[in-house]
Formats: structure tokens, sequence, C-alpha cells
């Protein structure tokens, strides 16, 4: 059983044991949630993505997740994972649900109790903000590999509500 929690605000102070770190698929560090991460990690995070083997390019591709050490980071380690660019990925919803299921597994590996998620692909990658909520909180809400505490860090108070709110039909549902 997993515990969720939607919160407003920023995800690179989050004191849990992993942040996962919406990537690309070169985990290099980018814009958004990726590029702020990785501003507060500093050049260890870096280093320690440089560390993960390139297969054709990539250390990440899309639904998948790989882990790194944190930096200078309130947590232990980073997930990174690779969520689909909506309009581009032939199967949006089930890359971005392997992307969550991946990265709670792999925290679960390690050992993890508590792991803090942006909303992957939501912002650049263009992801129907309505969909993604439903696609994450349910994905969440089904893991049951082991009890994590699992929390959303969001920025913008409307979309803390939206999440509030589908997480809210989501139990209701059940």
């Amino acid at each position: 059983m997993s515990y969720i929690q939607i919160v407003q605000g920023d995800i690179t102070s989050a004191k849990v044991d992993a942040i996962v770190n919406a990537a690309n698929s070169r985990m290099l560090g980018g814009g958004g949630v990726d590029g702020a991460i990785h501003r507060a990690a500093g050049p260890e995070l870096l280093a320690a993505c440089r560390q993960v083997p390139v297969v054709d390019g990539i250390r990440c591709p899309v639904g998948e997740a790989r882990m790194t050490q944190s930096g200078r980071l309130h947590c232990q380690y980073v997930i990174h994972t690779v969520g689909p660019v909506y309009h581009c990925d032939v199967s949006p919803a089930e890359h971005l649900a392997s992307a969550y299921r991946n990265s709670l597994h792999l925290a679960s590996e390690h050992l993890c109790h508590s792991v803090a998620f942006p909303a992957i692909s939501c912002g650049v990658y263009g992801y129907p903000h309505q969909e993604a909520a439903e696609i994450a909180l349910a994905t969440c809400r089904d893991f049951t590999v082991t009890e994590m505490n699992i929390i959303f860090y969001l920025l913008d108070v409307e979309f803390v509500n939206l999440w509030q709110t589908v997480c809210r039909q989501l139990i209701d549902f059940e």
C-alpha cells in the first residue's frame, strides 16, 4: 500500500529518500524540472549521470528509469525517468504509466520509503494535464510492491487543485 500526497512546492527541497527527475534521454540536464534539479544538486549529479552507460546515444529510453546519487539535494537518490512527448509518441499513456511504474520499482529495489515526483511530461512535452494526473495517480495508487510515501511536488496552485480533484475521484471509484 502506498500513501499519496500532493503539495505545492519545489521538488528540489523535498526531504525524501529519492527525487524523480523528469529527464531527457541523455540525462545531462535540460530545462524545467530537469534543469532545476541539476542546478540544485550541483556538478556531482551531472558527473553521476555521465557514469550511466550510453546505448545508441541514449542513457534512459522513454518509459524507463535510471538511478544516480543525488549530489547536494536533501535525498539519497535521484531517479531519472523519461516521459513521452505527447504529440510524437505512438503510445503516450503506456509510456507515461511505465515512467511512473519503473521509477517506483527502482525506488523499491533500493529500499526507499519515500519518493517525490514532479508531473512528468506536463511541461514542454505537452501532456494534457488532466490525463497525465489520472495516469500518474492511478499508477502510483496501484503500486503494491512495497509500502511507500509518494509525494507529488507541483509548483502551480491550479495544478495542485487539479491533481487533488483527480486523486479524490480515483478514491471515490474504488
